[in-house]
């Protein structure tokens, strides 16, 4: 059957018939060398001695997350490519290489991009011949002073990190070369029950050499097949040009996407024929629905209050393999993520991958999603220009998405002066030209509250560590209110907050750590979440609240906690297998789910003798047994239900905790004399 189908293949690109966008995985069959070797683009170069690797792929899965210096330069990745003879048109799509890539066709240079985060594509049809191709893509990940990101507290893994496509369609298609964006957009305002305004937009290539009639159909349907709009448009495509068409759409009572409780979606199909042969197709996820940000109310979902809370997500990541992880690994993210019951995501602090928007929108979760301006910028007109171009990508990739509601175009730049300032509100004014439909915002830190650099987006969002870097717990309510109180019409969020944490440091109860000491008890960074939530949750007027982290992360300059590289403030060890207790603590604060957990579980062997017992859960009264013996209920007080001086015996001591919401744990810990 295979055989059968590349015959039919082969036929038809001889042929040269109309036919619909082939998409075919590039992630085999690849040759890796980490060096700059002058030549390796040249057609009949041997790389038989290079190692032979899979995408996605990054060289520093190990050494980004040892601490310390990692490899920061370029590489070199090389496969083979066999084609029929053909007219059609071949793209390749780069899913991520960081940070620089240029690409070659059979010694040719086809295309070059700055920037290591979104998508993008090349034509390589003009380099292409029958038989046997040879592709050749460098890629480089030192620093480069018009590249974004010139800083920040994570490891730029190098590579080809994500995967590679090749993209086969006729001459007139939808435009592939708009910013890595689909070609087919869709914009929904004056979004309510009664009804939704759809505006879509088409760009339409003609890479031919004559001029052609063509018909633009366009479909709407809900998640039962249905379909609730339909349009047909005939077009006239000059050669070598591009015609943009527009289609309002009018939407009776729609099924708007509720977050969490309802995250409907429906599915935009636009499809390109030329008489009866379809020859481009493009589907896409909508969702309607409207989101206000109001300085008093905070965030409203459909024209209704609706708390956004959750976690900072950086960019999956496993350890050995850094940034380079398959479909299956963001999945997992997301499900441990669903776990806790969280309403929003902040994606940081670059695009991430279309897998995780997606993700988001079928949970039906609220996206802040940025681009790379972190720590620090360069004046040059190159770095501006860099920095636009990210943003553009960001924007046509993914403005489809409902769960995205904010663009972000910066966080912590260490630096608080009139360039800063001006790229700032330069970025904002350009993601407003790019979506008016949605908000800005920018991370602000390191500069006072009120600062001109913190008012150039429609919203901001404050990273604010009270209790680990300065200060303490208790700040974090009476500076919110403080804020609140100067900037009264300013909409804000707390954008980072949280805590280090290992999984192997134990103290109980635990001492204040030090941030860049080598012992971060997992109790402290408990201590820290029980009292922050609380105030956060007092103050419904936050448009959203973000932990920093979800998941620990790689960050080669950090040497603090149980071991150097790793950034160990997440709710969960980076290698996924441990929910920390303040992971808990949230779940039993934001789930639905039963949740009953007791804290400390891992403090074992510990001395004999009184100890405290604490429990999360999202009942409202547990009960507690040691050893079989019923200890006196208790009533949950935030979630937290505590027995004080509670007798360990030496030797194995069993807890069992009962909330009265059914939900059971049970743990044992080995006390000695």
């Amino acid at each position: 059957m295979r055989f059968l189908r590349s015959l039919l293949l082969a036929w038809l690109l001889l042929c040269g018939q109309a036919w619909a966008r082939q998409v075919t995985p590039l992630d085999d069959g690849w040759r890796f060398l980490r060096a700059d070797v002058t030549g390796a683009s040249a057609a009949d170069f041997d790389v038989s001695a290079w190692a032979a690797v899979r995408l996605p792929h990054t060289w520093n899965g190990v050494d980004g997350e040892a601490g310390g210096a990692y490899y920061r330069g370029p590489g070199w990745y090389r496969r083979e490519l066999q084609l029929p003879a053909t007219n059609l048109r071949h793209f390749l799509q780069f899913d991520g290489a960081a940070l620089r890539a240029e690409v070659w066709v059979n010694g040719q240079l086809a295309g070059r991009h700055d920037g290591g985060y979104a998508a993008f594509r090349v034509d390589i049809s003009r380099w292409l011949r029958a038989g046997r191709n040879q592709i050749a893509v460098r890629v480089d990940n030192s620093m480069a002073k018009h590249v974004a990101p010139l800083g920040g507290d994570f490891t730029v893994f190098g590579g080809l990190y994500r995967g590679v496509k090749l993209l086969v369609v006729p001459a007139t298609h939808f435009d592939l070369l708009d910013d890595g964006g689909p070609g087919v957009y869709a914009s929904a305002t004056d979004v309510n029950a009664e009804r939704a305004l759809l505006t879509l937009r088409a760009r339409v290539r003609n890479d031919g050499g004559a001029a052609r009639p063509l018909a633009l159909s366009l479909s709407l349907r809900d998640d039962t097949g249905r379909v609730v709009a339909r349009s047909e448009q005939t077009l006239q495509a000059a050669p070598d040009a591009t015609v943009v068409a527009e289609q309002p759409w009018t939407v009776q009572r729609p099924r708007l996407w509720r977050g969490p409780a309802d995250p409907h979606l429906y599915t935009l199909t636009a499809e390109l024929r030329d008489g009866a042969a379809v020859l481009d197709t493009v589907t896409l996820p909508v969702g309607l629905r409207s989101v206000q940000i109001d300085p008093q109310r905070g965030l409203l979902l459909n024209g209704r209050p609706h708390a956004v809370h959750g976690v900072n997500l950086f960019h999956s990541g496993r350890p050995g393999q850094g940034l380079a992880v398959c479909d299956a690994q963001i999945d997992e993210d997301f499900r441990i993520l669903g776990e806790l019951g969280e309403t929003g995501l902040r994606f940081v602090h670059f695009q991430h991958p279309q897998r995780a928007y997606d993700n988001a929108d079928r949970a039906g979760l609220l996206v802040w999603t940025e681009i790379p301006l972190n720590a620090a910028m360069d004046e040059g007109e190159a770095f501006r220009a860099n920095l636009a171009q990210q943003l553009r990508e960001l924007v046509k990739q993914n403005q489809h998405h409902p769960s995205v509601f904010i663009w972000g175009v910066g966080n912590e730049v260490y630096r608080s002066d009139d360039a800063v300032t001006k790229l700032l509100a330069d970025m904002s004014r350009l993601a407003h030209e790019l979506d008016p439909t949605r908000s800005t915002s920018y991370a602000h830190c390191c500069a006072p509250d009120d600062h001109a650099m913190a008012r150039q987006t429609d919203v901001i969002g404050f990273n604010r560590y009270y209790g680990w870097y300065d200060g303490q717990f208790g700040d974090i309510g009476p500076w919110a209110d403080r804020v609140h109180a100067a900037l009264p019409a300013r909409a804000m969020a707390l954008a980072e907050y949280g805590a280090g944490a290992s999984v192997l440091h134990q103290q109980d109860p635990p001492t204040r750590p030090k941030p860049t000491d080598r012992w971060h008890p997992e109790q402290y960074q408990a201590l820290f979440h029980e009292a922050y939530w609380p105030q956060i949750a007092a103050r419904p007027w936050l448009w959203g609240s973000f932990v920093w982290v979800g998941f620990d992360l790689a960050s080669a300059g950090r040497n603090e906690g149980d071991r150097p590289g790793i950034n160990d403030k997440g709710l969960v060890s980076y290698d996924r297998q441990t929910r920390k207790d303040a992971f808990l603590y949230y779940q039993a604060q934001w789930s639905r789910q039963p949740v009953v957990h007791i804290a400390s579980r891992r403090a074992t062997p510990r001395v004999a003798g009184g100890v405290d017992v604490k429990v999360y859960a999202n009942g409202t009264r547990v009960t507690l047994k040691l050893n079989g013996a019923d200890l006196p209920a208790q009533d949950l007080q935030g979630g937290i239900a505590t027995w004080p001086g509670v007798k360990l015996q030496p030797g194995r001591n069993r807890l069992q905790a009962r909330a009265d919401n059914g939900a059971t744990d049970t743990i044992t810990w080995i006390a000695t004399p």
